[in-house]
């Protein structure tokens, strides 16, 4: 007589659950900002840059030197200087600007918004135009629509972003005069728009304000524009990709062979189950836009957090340097976990 093996339980006890699963949340997410944290703090001591002298000057004297250094608290010991950062941090004190001489979290708060309205509507070109390409690119494989969408899929990794930007300047400003120039509104109607969102499209609207509405349409239009053009040729490279692989499936083939219309074949069976890799993709290009601005925001003279981050280098400003990249890091850690809980809503079996 044998005995029947009791089966393992799928779950532990205790463990599962919605408020399980917040909290494991909360965890996970606090880690991560945590190492980031540590990332950042050790940036900023290994960097061959004196913030007491971006402070002090380089003529001030060993005795002026000695005190401004002890008293931003430079000769503690590394933990406790850690400890004093991540506390600084939980309460949003990134420190004084050398550059602007404000704090750096007010600086950031003013630049953050221009990035973000210009990178969101740069992932919505992106993602309107680039998955369409690549579903009609893998629905046509082989034909010259196929060659044609790849081979933008490929400028937009091999055209630098500098270069495009300066060439969309001279034709489409200087020449036919169709888009705003660099800059984020006209000057004349710089500050007439109330800062309420920091968005200043959504802004103008709020204030019924549409001359500042046109001139900010204007001037985001061309830098959104290629920002998205290299979305999208990474999102319908990838959409391609996706939809070559569900195209082979046997239940594609079986529902071709009942009739399908081709429409449905494509967009109801094929394109369907893409949908979450898509997320994840779109998420991964959202957050690169965010963070890769840096070349546009400089052609562009357009004020956001790459433009602050190139001058707070330039300046030797480490507190600025510091606070944009963590700031930029956070971006990625929420987008992850938003793409992470959209992944679970669209598939149940990740739940």
């Amino acid at each position: 007589m044998t005995d029947t093996p009791t089966p393992f339980p799928a779950k532990a006890p205790g463990f599962s659950g919605p408020w399980w699963q917040a909290v494991w949340f909360a965890i996970t997410v606090a880690l991560t900002f945590l190492g980031l944290l540590a990332i950042t703090f050790v940036i900023g001591r290994v960097v061959p840059i004196d913030p007491v002298l971006a402070v002090v000057g380089d003529r001030a004297s060993q005795a002026t030197y000695d005190a401004a250094r002890a008293a931003m608290g430079l000769d503690d010991p590394m933990i406790v200087q850690f400890a004093r950062y991540v506390w600084g941090v939980m309460q949003f004190d990134l420190g004084v600007s050398v550059s602007t001489n404000r704090p750096v979290a007010q600086d950031l708060a003013r630049v953050f918004p221009a990035t973000l309205e210009m990178a969101t509507l740069g992932i919505l070109i992106g993602v309107v135009v680039g998955v369409p390409m690549g579903v009609l690119a893998a629905a046509r494989q082989g034909t010259w629509i196929d060659q044609v969408i790849r081979v933008i899929g490929l400028a937009g990794y091999a055209v630098p972003a500098f270069w495009l930007g300066l060439v969309g300047l001279v034709v489409f400003y200087a020449k036919l005069r169709w888009v705003g120039g660099p800059g984020r509104i006209d000057i004349f109607l710089d500050g007439m728009v109330a800062p309420v969102t920091g968005l200043l499209l959504i802004d103008s609207l709020l204030a019924g304000d549409m001359d500042s509405f046109r001139s900010a349409f204007g001037h985001i239009i061309l830098p959104s524009t290629i920002l998205g053009f290299y979305s999208l040729a990474y999102i319908a490279r990838m959409t391609r990709s996706f939809m070559l692989e569900q195209l082979g499936q046997e239940f594609i083939v079986t529902a071709r062979v009942k009739g399908a219309p081709a429409r449905v074949v494509i967009w109801r069976h094929a394109f369907r189950p893409i949908r979450v890799q898509l997320i994840t993709v779109i998420g991964l290009s959202y957050a690169g836009l965010l963070e890769g601005s840096v070349m546009i925001e400089t052609v562009f003279s357009w004020p956001g957090i790459g433009n602050y981050l190139t001058g707070a280098l330039l300046n030797a400003d480490m507190n600025a340097v510091l606070g944009a990249t963590l700031v930029v890091g956070a971006v990625f850690i929420v987008i992850n976990k938003v793409s992470d809980a959209m992944y679970r809503v669209l598939d149940p079996r990740a739940r």
